[in-house]
C-alpha cells in the first residue's frame, strides 16, 4: 500500500488535546488515547448505578422498574446514534490522516445535521406516542405512570444526548480523547448531583419525583453539550464550523449515503446484542430467583470488566482510520498487535482480580449469606475469563471497521450470538442445568473471536473505500484556492 510522511503538526497548536496518531510509537500513543476513553466509560457507568440508587431509595421499586422499562428504549435510541457515529468518526479520522480538515468538517457537519434532524423528529414523536411504547414493553401497571412521565422527559432531552455522544466520537476521531472526559465528567456532576435534589426537592428545588431523575439528565447533558461547544470555538478546535461552513450542516448526499449505508449496520449490532441479552434473561429467569440475582449481580460486575476492552477498541479504530487515511498501511497492523496485546495485559488483570477477589467484589451488591452468592462467584468463575476473547474481537473488529468493513463484522456477530452461543444454550439446558447458560458466554465469544481472526487476515476488508474522495482535478483547484474550500465530494468506486 501506498504511504506518505505524516503532516508535521498534527495538532495544529490548536487545543493542545489532539495527539499525533500517525506517528511515533504506537503502544504508548494507543495506551494514552485510551486511558481517557476508559475513565469516560467507567464515569457514564457509575453515574447510571449513583442514579437507580437515589430512585430506588427516594422512590422505591415501581419508580426503579419505570426507569428500567425507559432505560431500554433510549439504549435503542443510542444504538443508532452509535453507528451514526462511528461512521462519522472513521469518515473524520481518514480525513485527518489525509490532513485534510475541510473533509473533516464535512463529514462532521453531515452527521450532525442527519443526527439531529433525526433526534428531533424521534423526540416529538416519542413524546406523543410514550404510552403506546410503554404498553408494547409489558410496562407493569403500577409502574406505567412513572415510566411514562420519564421516558417523555428523557425524549425532550435526546436531541442534547445524541449531541453530546455523537461530537465526543468525532473529537476521538479527531485524535482528541481527553476532551470528551472532561465533559462526561460535568454532565455526571450535574445529573448525579441533581438527582437527589430534583426527586426530594431538597433545599430551593422542586419536589418532582421521578420526573427530577429525568430532568437531572437532561439538565446534565445540556450544560456538556453547551460547554463542550463553547470549548471547541473557545480553542478553535479543528472540527468547528465557522463561515460558509456552516452549509455542511445540510447533509451532504454523497456523505450521507456513507453514514447510512455504514452506521446502520454497526447500529444493527446494537440491536442485535440487545435482543441476544433479552433472549438469554428469559432462561435465566426459568432457573429461579437467587440464580436471577445471581445473574444480575454478575452482570454488574461484567459491565466493569469489559470497559478496558471496549476503550482500546475506540483507540484502535481512531488510530487506524487516521492511517489509514495517511496511508500508513505498514503502521495499521502494529496498532492492531498493539490493541491485542494491551487487551490481553489490561482485560486479563481485570479477570484475574475479579476471580481472586470475587467474594468481596459480589458482596457489595449481595450480603454476606444470601443463596445467590456462591451462584454469582460460579457464574463469575466459568464466564469472566470470555471478556479476554470479547476484547481480541473488539480490536480485530475496530480495524476493519476503521476502514469501512462493517457487514461482515455484523454477521459474525449474530452467527456467534444465535446459533452458537443462543442455540448452545437451548440444545444443553435440559442436560447440564443453569451451566449450559454460564458456558454458553465464553464459548459465544471464542466463535466470535475465531471468525473475525479469520476475516482480518484473508478477508478483503483492506480493499474497500469508505470515503467520498475530492477529483484530482477539484484537488488542484482547491490548492489554488484561497476563500473557497474544497470542490464537491465524489464517490469512488
Amino acid at each position: 500500500m501506498p504511504t506518505r510522511p505524516p503532516p508535521a503538526s498534527p495538532a495544529s497548536g490548536r487545543g493542545g488535546a489532539r495527539r499525533d496518531l500517525i506517528s511515533g510509537p504506537i503502544a504508548g500513543t494507543l495506551l494514552l488515547f485510551a486511558l481517557p476513553t476508559l475513565g469516560s466509560n467507567v464515569l457514564q457507568s457509575l453515574n447510571g448505578s449513583i442514579n437507580a440508587i437515589w430512585v430506588g431509595r427516594f422512590l422505591g421499586e415501581a419508580a426503579l422498574a419505570a426507569t428500567s422499562n425507559a432505560n431500554i428504549i433510549m439504549f435503542l435510541m443510542f444504538g443508532a446514534v452509535f453507528g451514526f457515529g462511528m461512521a462519522a468518526t472513521i469518515l473524520v479520522g481518514q480525513a485527518f490522516g489525509r490532513d485534510d480538515e475541510d473533509a473533516a468538517r464535512r463529514a462532521f457537519g453531515s452527521a450532525v445535521g442527519l443526527v439531529m434532524g433525526g433526534a428531533v423528529l424521534i423526540a416529538i414523536l416519542g413524546w406523543i406516542l410514550a404510552p403506546q411504547i410503554l404498553t408494547l414493553l409489558a410496562t407493569p401497571g403500577d409502574a406505567m405512570a412513572l415510566a411514562l412521565t420519564y421516558l417523555r422527559v428523557i425524549f425532550l432531552g435526546l436531541p442534547a444526548m445524541m449531541l453530546l455522544i455523537l461530537v465526543m466520537m468525532a473529537l476521538r476521531g479527531a485524535g482528541d480523547s481527553t476532551t470528551p472526559l472532561w465533559f462526561m465528567g460535568l454532565s455526571v456532576l450535574f445529573d448525579s448531583g441533581l438527582n437527589p435534589l430534583l426527586i426530594a426537592g431538597i433545599g430551593p428545588f422542586p419536589r418532582m419525583g421521578i420526573a427530577g431523575s429525568a430532568t437531572s439528565t437532561l439538565v446534565g447533558n445540556f450544560v456538556a453539550v453547551i460547554g463542550l461547544v463553547w470549548f471547541i470555538y473557545a480553542r478553535d478546535l479543528p472540527l468547528r464550523l465557522r463561515g460558509r461552513e456552516w452549509r455542511y450542516l445540510i447533509p451532504d448526499p454523497a456523505l450521507i449515503r456513507t453514514i447510512l449505508t455504514k452506521g446502520l449496520p454497526m447500529g444493527t449490532q446494537m440491536i442485535v446484542m440487545s435482543t441476544a441479552g433479552l433472549t438469554m434473561v428469559g432462561l435465566v429467569n426459568r432457573e429461579g430467583v437467587e440464580t436471577v440475582a445471581a445473574y444480575g449481580v454478575t452482570q454488574q460486575v461484567w459491565t466493569y470488566i469489559q470497559m478496558p476492552a471496549l476503550a482500546i477498541g475506540a483507540a484502535v479504530s481512531a488510530m487506524a482510520a487516521q492511517n489509514i487515511g495517511a496511508g500508513r498501511w505498514d503502521r495499521v497492523g502494529r496498532i492492531t498487535r498493539s490493541g491485542v496485546l494491551t487487551n490481553l495485559a489490561l482485560t486479563g488483570a481485570m479477570v484475574a482480580l475479579i476471580t481472586l477477589f470475587d467474594r468481596p467484589v459480589l458482596g457489595i451488591f449481595l450480603t454476606g449469606d444470601s443463596p445467590a452468592l456462591p451462584i454469582a462467584e460460579h457464574v463469575s468463575l466459568v464466564a469472566s475469563w470470555g471478556f479476554i476473547l470479547f476484547g481480541v474481537t473488539m480490536v480485530l473488529f475496530s480495524t476493519v471497521r476503521a476502514n469501512g468493513a462493517v457487514m461482515a463484522p455484523l454477521g459474525i456477530l449474530f452467527v456467534a450470538l444465535y446459533p452458537v452461543r443462543i442455540g448452545f444454550a437451548y440444545a444443553l439446558l435440559p442436560s447440564w442445568g443453569a451451566d449450559a447458560l454460564w458456558w454458553s458466554f465464553p464459548l459465544g465469544s471464542a466463535a466470535t473471536m475465531v471468525m473475525a481472526i479469520f476475516y482480518y487476515r484473508f478477508g478483503k476488508w483492506r480493499e474497500i473505500h469508505l470515503a467520498p474522495r475530492l477529483e484530482e482535478a477539484e484537488c488542484e483547484e482547491r490548492s489554488h484556492a484561497d476563500a473557497e474550500p474544497a470542490g464537491m465530494f465524489k464517490p469512488t468506486g
